[in-house]
Order: structure tokens, then C-alpha cells, then sequence
């Protein structure tokens, strides 16, 4: 396959000031060597900003928010307990940095706390562990009967580092290498970084998720309000929320990184009334695990777009 083309975005925003800014953030990224999608919307006017929304992604551990969700409305309509005890093997379960994940012994924990560690320290363990009790399939398959046709869950979270490994053993430079010479090529050595085979989504069905999941639009109340509980105490506040950090502000969200792709959603919530979603998903184009300008690019974002969607 050919070299992908010279991509130039297309922006979202129904006043010129709103289109500035969104071209001011796509080309801020730009000059870091930054691709990907932005949307930021205001969950009561309507009002958005940002380009190539519709765009379908993959996730990485932003996965982990519709999967919650599913869980949630189970445990809300009965047909699941959050007491009910879950035991994780570190010889059997998945790869990660953090929480079970990184156990070196046996440990049983239950499912509400699963989905305590999923959401706050994005431990693969337990969201494999919870699509143990909730399949891949069934996962999906309820997204698609709430309508949430732009998000897709095909696979659990371990997929990530089996397709990694497969491409290029257990040398995770070389994937990362691989991964960004695809990304130029158009094709995807890494099945997982394929958006027609990935866990993936779009930042505009993202919003919508979010928009839905605030204003208890989608499943039941019980299972939205815990959802905005256990996002409000995600610990990595590096991104999206780096330059919203105040007294007043309130914000709730989810990151996803893998080999180049640096992500987050969330909603950001003013004492003011204010509420405003927004989803980042980015593919930086370097041979680096870390990237702080990366981050703090994503954070300038978020926080032009919330000060210019404030009501």
C-alpha cells in the first residue's frame, strides 16, 4: 500500500472564533508531530469545537468506559453482584503497569472493586477480569442496542500485547518502530492498531457517550451516576485535565496510551453550572514511551476549549 496522503483536517464549530481555536489546537499538535481527533462539546448549549471528529480511533484503555458502563447496568438491573469475588492470577492474567496487573501473587477482589481499579489506575487486570463475567461480544452488543453505533469493543485488554508481541516478540521499541512506520504506510502490522479490527471509536460517538452517561440518558441512573464516581477518581490528571485544575473545577475522566497513541476522555464540571465533554485521541509520530510536550499539548487544548465553551 501507498504512503497515506497529506491529511488536512476537518474542523467542527458553529461560530468563526469556535473554528479558530479548533485550527489553533490541530496545528499546535501539528508542530509537535501530533495527529489525531479533538471534540469538545458543552453538555447543556450544544456549542462544540474540534476537527476530524468522526474519525475512528483505537482506544487503548479509553475502552475501559463503555465496558464499565455495561457492568454498571448490570449490577444496577440485578443480573450481576458488585460483592461478588473475582480471583486474579498474575500467571494467567494481563500485562500492565498498575494495579492487579502488576501483582506478583493471587488476589480475589470484587467486582465493584475491579471496577474501582479499572477506572482509577487503568489496571488491565481487572477490565479483563470484568470481561470475564461480561463478554467481549456482550459487551458490544449492548453498546450497539443503546445506539452507541461509533464505539466498537472486539477484543479484551491483553489482545494489545499479544498482537504487540506477535509483530515483534517481546521487543516493545520495535512495536512502538513498527507502529509508527504503519502509521505513515497506511497499514497495520499490529492488528490492534487497526481501527476495523481495534477496540475503537470516534471523539464525536465518545461525546455522545459522555453527553448521554451526565445527563442519565443511557442505561439507568444508578449505573451512570456510579460511572461518573469511579471517572471522577481516575489519579492520572496529566492530559486533558493538566491546566483545568481549580477549586471550582471538577473533572471526570479516562486516559488510553499504547505504543503512540496518547488519549483521554472526560467531562470537566464548573461550580458555575458549566459542563463541558471532551475527547482527545492522538498518534504521535516519535520513538518515545514518554512524551510530556505530548500532554501538555492535549492539556492547552482542553483548557481553550472549556474557557471558550463556558457559557
Amino acid at each position: 500500500m501507498s504512503a497515506a496522503a497529506e491529511h488536512h483536517p476537518a474542523y467542527t464549530g458553529g461560530r468563526g472564533d469556535l473554528l479558530d481555536i479548533a485550527e489553533g489546537i490541530a496545528a499546535d499538535w501539528a508542530v509537535l508531530g501530533v495527529r489525531g481527533s479533538f471534540l469538545a462539546r458543552n453538555l447543556d448549549t450544544g456549542e462544540q469545537l474540534g476537527f476530524d471528529i468522526a474519525r475512528p480511533t483505537p482506544l487503548a484503555s479509553v475502552v475501559k468506559v463503555p465496558l464499565a458502563l455495561v457492568v454498571l447496568d448490570r449490577i444496577a438491573t440485578g443480573a450481576l453482584d458488585p460483592a461478588h469475588p473475582v480471583t486474579v492470577d498474575p500467571g494467567t492474567s494481563s500485562v500492565g503497569p498498575t494495579g492487579l496487573a502488576a501483582f506478583r501473587h493471587p488476589a480475589t477482589v470484587a467486582v465493584g472493586d475491579l471496577l474501582l481499579l479499572m477506572l482509577s489506575v487503568s489496571d488491565n487486570a481487572a477490565a479483563d477480569a470484568l470481561f470475564g463475567l461480561v463478554p467481549v461480544a456482550d459487551v458490544d452488543a449492548r453498546l450497539r442496542a443503546w445506539g452507541c453505533d461509533g464505539v466498537r469493543v472486539r477484543h479484551r485488554m491483553n489482545h494489545l500485547y499479544e498482537c504487540a508481541a506477535g509483530a515483534a516478540g517481546n521487543d516493545f521499541s520495535l512495536a512502538l518502530e513498527l507502529a509508527l512506520r504503519d502509521e505513515h504506510a497506511g497499514r497495520h502490522t499490529i492488528e490492534t492498531l487497526d481501527p476495523a479490527h481495534a477496540n475503537a471509536g470516534s471523539a464525536a460517538a465518545l461525546v455522545d457517550l459522555l453527553q448521554r452517561v451526565w445527563r442519565d440518558e443511557i442505561a439507568g441512573p444508578p449505573a451512570t451516576a456510579e460511572l461518573r464516581r469511579l471517572m471522577g477518581l481516575q489519579v492520572f490528571t496529566h492530559r486533558l485535565a493538566g491546566e483545568l485544575r481549580a477549586d471550582t473545577l471538577r473533572w471526570s475522566g479516562k486516559t488510553g496510551t499504547f505504543l503512540h497513541l496518547r488519549h483521554e476522555v472526560g467531562v470537566v464540571e464548573a461550580d458555575s453550572g458549566d459542563r463541558v465533554a471532551m475527547a482527545a485521541l492522538t498518534r504521535a509520530d516519535r520513538r518515545a514511551g514518554l512524551a510530556a510536550d505530548v500532554d501538555l499539548a492535549i492539556g492547552a487544548a482542553g483548557r481553550e476549549a472549556f474557557e471558550a465553551l463556558r457559557a
